[in-house]
This record gives structure tokens, C-alpha cells and sequence, in this order.
């Protein structure tokens, strides 16, 4: 069965589910995707269809698989020891776990923004530019035109404009993390994935966060790991409910908190478990 038919099927198999996202162009695609840790199972059979240039939030209870999927969207989980896939899951029509796909392209094209900011100990100058220099994005005397624009897709650049040989570890940890999300820009993806990027700081740089996944959607493919429910609710065009490895729902994130589908998504919005 060819990619296209296989992305048909995926398609009717997900309106059975109520798992669909009618009218949009699916950016990431699962296929009965599961992950393990050695024997233990931590996603369970997963189908889902993230829409392209949305912002989609991944919510649930800890440990029920949200960063483990999110990892798995750019090969993160590749580094930990015993971690395997099984079944498909794909970016632009093309299989991630393929025997054929690069991991380190692929992670050039599908960005990262932990839960900590981790900047490196260089220069806010050098922190931008180290991965176009490595991907060979930029060409002589165009490097630092791109570190302004990238600063500024990250609404930093007028913090930070007449400090850019200063030590990044000086930023703020707001300022850092705003850092971080400009460094993945850098390399131009098409996806930005976000694993509880806010749980570290406090109510106004959480703020300025929330305001750039605003500003950024539309141009990129969101995909955010959240426990707090009412940044989901905020930021998010969808939202999928995880709980125990399984997907249980997804759906436009105004109708998951108003009318969910499921008891077990109303149980865990409405607190009583979680």
C-alpha cells in the first residue's frame, strides 16, 4: 500500500475515532504509533493528524505519555537507552522511524523548546548563530542579519540589541527561554515543538511566552506539552488529552473544554482527577 493510500486510510480510521481535523493540511500523522522503555509501553497505538501552521496542545496527567510523544515527533527519544517504536508516524508524507530518514535533518527541520532554558555558556550572538553555522544556512556577511531576525521572531531583540557579545547566562530566565525559542528559529523549521516551556518562569515571562506562540503561529507548526489547562486553553487551536499512553481525545481546543466527548476528558478538566 502506497504512502498516499496508507494517509487515506489513516484519515477515514480517524473520523471513526472522532480524531480528525476536517479542512486543514496534516503537518504530523500517527498510524497506531506506539513507544516503549524496555518492556514498558508508554504511548499505546496512537492515530492522530496535527494540522500545519496551527498550535496544538498536549495535555494529561504526569506520566501519561505527552513528552514521550512530543520526543517522538523529532527522534529526541533515540538517546535514551531501550526506547523503540512501533507503528508509523509521519511529517510531510515521509516516515520519521524510516530506515532512510536522518535524524539530524530531521531534527534541523522539526526544532525544540525545553522545559528549563538551556542556552549555551557562549555569547547571545553565538547562541543564534551556532546552527546556521552548522547546517551551512548562511552565507559570509548575511549571519548577523539573520541573528536579528531571528531575535526579533522571538521578540528579544530589543532587550538584548546592545548586548549581543554579553554572556547568555546573564539573560534572564524568561529572556533565556525566549533565547532558546529564537535559536530553534534560526534554522529555519517548519515545526517548533515545546515541552512545558513556561513551567519554569514566572507570571510575566510566562506572559511573554504566550504572547509569542501568537505571534509564531501561522508561520510554524506548534505542537506544546502543557499541564496547565488554562495555557492550553489560551494558546492552543487543539487540544489532545492523553492519559495512561492513550490518546483519548483531540479536538478544536474550544469544544475539548466545553463539550468533551469523552467522561475521561471531562473527569480530568474538570479536576477530578490529575
Amino acid at each position: 500500500m502506497n504512502l498516499e493510500k496508507r494517509l487515506i486510510l489513516s484519515d477515514k480510521q480517524l473520523n471513526k475515532k472522532n480524531l480528525s481535523i476536517e479542512n486543514e493540511d496534516p503537518h504530523v500523522c500517527s498510524e497506531k504509533f506506539s513507544i516503549f522503555y524496555g518492556a514498558n509501553q508508554a504511548i499505546k497505538s496512537v492515530d492522530i493528524a496535527i494540522p500545519k501552521h496551527r498550535v496544538t496542545a498536549i495535555i494529561g496527567p504526569s506520566g501519561c505519555g505527552k513528552s514521550t510523544f512530543l520526543r517522538a515527533v523529532n527522534r529526541m527519544n533515540d538517546l535514551i537507552p531501550g526506547c523503540c517504536a512501533q507503528g508509523r508516524l509521519f511529517y510531510n508524507n515521509e516516515e520519521i522511524y524510516s530506515q532512510y530518514a536522518d535524524p539530524v535533518l530531521l531534527r534541523k527541520q522539526i526544532g525544540m523548546v525545553f522545559q528549563k532554558p538551556n542556552p549555551f555558556p557562549k555569547s547571545i550572538f553565538e547562541n543564534i548563530a551556532y546552527g546556521p553555522r552548522l547546517h551551512g544556512l548562511h552565507r559570509k556577511g548575511q549571519l548577523p542579519s539573520l541573528v536579528e531576525d531571528s531575535l526579533k521572531r522571538a521578540g528579544l531583540w530589543d532587550e538584548v540589541k546592545d548586548r549581543m557579545s554579553d554572556n547568555a547566562l546573564g539573560l534572564s530566565g524568561g529572556q533565556q527561554q525566549r533565547l532558546c525559542i529564537a535559536r530553534a528559529l534560526a534554522v529555519q523549521p517548519e515545526i517548533l515543538l515545546m515541552d512545558e516551556p513556561t513551567s519554569a518562569l514566572d507570571p510575566r515571562a510566562t506572559a511573554h511566552i504566550e504572547d509569542l506562540i501568537g505571534e509564531l503561529r501561522g508561520r510554524y507548526t506548534i505542537i506544546i506539552v502543557t499541564h496547565n489547562m488554562q495555557q492550553a486553553a489560551r494558546v492552543s487551536d487543539y487540544t489532545a488529552f492523553f492519559y495512561e499512553g492513550v490518546l483519548v481525545e483531540f479536538a478544536p481546543t474550544s469544544e475539548l473544554f466545553t463539550n468533551p466527548r469523552e467522561k475521561r476528558t471531562e473527569e480530568y478538566i474538570t479536576g477530578r482527577f490529575g
